[in-house]
């Protein structure tokens, strides 16, 4: 029998890695996307195949967090064997601009999630997406055990969305996880996000399209590992014999200024040089340091990291470098002209 999996948030970066593990194993994949007058599919256009071919495996379907009996309707027809919760406004640093809409997607939208499972009655396993975010002011490492205490409406939002998953697996018997994922990038994390936002800088530094990079907090300490490697942390998540809830993170900090430094370094730059200062990219209230402790995804699960935050760097700034050496045409630093207010050191699935 071929399972078959619905992830919401396919079109992020969790998203299209977590569908190509899963089309890999063999799985028929139904995604959640949001209608939009632009197409916004560019991270699995190449996964997708003509729904009228009998090699498709892979399925879109309309729909949003804020319309639960949509929900409720798609559970009921695709009856998947497991759900994956990744979407979310997960951008943290917006969370402080729009703390009423993250609240509703990134909060109430996994509850919505939850009773669609409910309602339906179909028998599913259910991944939600959870945030190191939760962890906040308090100090590393942090593991299943550590308190809480968010330090933005996103880490808050998150935090409900973890216990409400819990209640329901209590409640009513379902088979739900949460995965408390730490920063995980790659080059394909979207372009407001601190780590590509920087490997973008340096690619375009390099050729001398542009002179500066803005930033704001270099001291900010996180746990980066590689988002292809986390989404097989969900999926072995949801093929564990009871439900559990498990940290993924790499274990090793860097701070925003390190980060820096390995970027520039990889292409014969120094970062003082070419990073300024700007203090409209601070957030309301920092979050000081977080890393990860693992031991529990690791006994349990056998999942184990491989790409730590140097060369997760050095992969992204390679990545972007040949992007922008292919594109045929000068980048603009979008970042800075139309989202100045977005540098982030966010976790999330899904942006």
């Amino acid at each position: 029998m071929t399972k078959r999996a619905l992830i919401t948030g396919i079109t992020g970066q969790d998203g299209s890695y977590l569908a190509e593990l899963l089309l890999g194993k063999g799985y028929e994949v139904h995604g959640l996307i949001r209608r939009a007058s632009t197409f916004n599919t560019s991270r699995i256009d190449h996964l997708y195949v003509d729904p009228h071919s009998p090699d498709a495996k892979l399925f879109l379907h309309y729909g949003d967090l804020s319309d639960g009996a949509r929900l409720v309707t798609l559970l009921a027809a695709i009856e998947p064997d497991e759900v994956y919760n990744l979407a979310a406004q997960s951008h943290v640093r917006v969370s402080f601009d729009e703390p009423e809409h993250t609240a509703d997607t990134t909060g109430t939208g996994t509850i919505r999630m939850l009773e669609a499972v409910r309602l339906s009655g179909i028998e599913t396993r259910f991944y939600q997406a959870s945030s190191s975010e939760m962890y906040g002011a308090t100090p590393p490492p942090q593991n299943e055990n550590t308190p809480f205490y968010p330090r933005s409406p996103y880490g808050a939002a998150k935090l409900y969305s973890y216990w409400i998953t819990r209640n329901y697996r209590e409640a009513y018997g379902i088979f739900a996880a949460n995965g408390i994922l730490f920063n995980h990038e790659s080059p394909r994390r979207g372009e407001t996000f601190v780590t590509r936002k920087i490997t973008r800088a340096v690619a375009a530094i390099k050729a001398g399209q542009q002179d500066f990079l803005y930033m704001g907090n270099l001291d900010a300490v996180r746990d980066w590992g590689y988002a292809a490697e986390y989404v097989e942390g969900m999926w072995r998540m949801l093929q564990a014999d009871e439900p559990d809830d498990y940290v993924l993170a790499t274990n090793e900090g860097f701070t925003v200024r390190e980060f820096l430094e390995i970027a520039f370094g990889h292409v014969g730059l120094s970062w003082e040089d070419h990073v300024r200062f700007d203090e409209r990219y601070l957030r309301a209230t920092e979050v000081d340091s977080l890393i990860g402790d693992a031991s529990r995804a690791r006994d349990k699960l056998g999942w184990v990291p491989t790409i730590h935050g140097r060369e997760l760097a050095r992969l992204m700034v390679d990545a972007d470098v040949e992007a922008l050496a292919h594109s045929g045409s000068p980048w603009i630093d979008t970042v800075h002209l139309e989202s100045w207010r977005t540098d982030d050191v966010s976790v999330g699935a899904a942006e």
